[in-house]
């Protein structure tokens, strides 16, 4: 089942521009990133201490990304005016959670291949599972990479551990904040076609998956529909940017 929060995935609309605004405005650096061959899509990526990390996407062919369900769901996010566009859990038993998935009723599809292609050539490459209706507001899907290429190696993994992040030093992703029409509605059907197990925390619905927390909470005007909570040795910060709500700091 899966293990915890793998990535965030943010439509922009310019790469360039948004990593910059990640850098000054977040804290975060961009040290990753390439192109979607074929699927008319690509990416800045952030890493993170915890493993995972955060994912601008851009749409430089959108009739190519609507072929897919992440380049979806970034054409329908910046259609939108850009944000968090889709939320990926790690799972590197994706084949037999899938299995167990469908044999228990959810309608997540079968494990489909990825590739990135690497500026320096390299490809890497990873696998997904989508339940359907995907999205911010809706369901996440899951994500096993490929472990055998240097992006994903054991060595790679653990040098993120010490990126100089801005933010201050190493930092780690802690929680996410999702405002939604209907909390207690939408962890049930993360339960049915993601097997994922919400509590009732106040108002809020709370999953825990190991190191990091979804918060599902009730969507109220003026608020950001996501919030990013981020754990990090600098002067704390609390910004708006790209779409979404940051809060940085110890």
């Amino acid at each position: 089942m899966a293990s915890g929060i793998d990535h965030l995935v943010l439509a922009v609309t310019d790469l360039d521009t948004a990593a910059d605004a990640l850098a000054h405005d977040v804290g975060l650096v961009c040290t990753g990133g390439g192109r979607h061959e074929g699927q008319g899509t690509a990416n800045r990526i952030a890493f993170l201490a915890d493993g995972s990390y955060v994912e601008l996407m851009t749409v430089a062919d959108p009739v190519a990304a609507l072929a897919w369900a992440i380049g979806r769901e970034t054409v329908r996010a910046l259609a939108a005016g850009g944000g968090l566009a889709a939320v990926a859990l790690n799972d590197d038993d994706l084949p037999a959670t899938v299995s167990a998935l469908r044999a228990a009723g959810s309608s997540i599809g079968l494990p489909v291949p990825g590739e990135r292609r690497r500026p320096d050539g390299e490809a890497v490459r990873w696998w997904t599972a989508v339940a359907e209706p995907m999205g911010a507001d809706a369901l996440p899907f899951l994500i096993r990479h490929d472990r055998s290429g240097s992006e994903w190696s054991q060595a790679a993994v653990a040098s993120r551990a010490s990126i100089p992040h801005p933010a201050g030093g190493p930092v780690r992703l802690v929680r996410l904040d999702l405002a939604v029409t209907d909390p207690a509605a939408l962890a049930e059907l993360h339960r049915r076609e993601l097997g994922l197990q919400y509590r009732q925390v106040g108002a809020a619905q709370v999953c825990t998956l190991g190191r990091h927390v979804i918060r599902l909470v009730a969507r109220r005007d003026g608020t950001s529909d996501a919030t990013v909570r981020l754990a990090a040795s600098g002067p704390p910060r609390r910004v708006d940017a790209l779409g979404v709500h940051w809060e940085v700091g110890d």
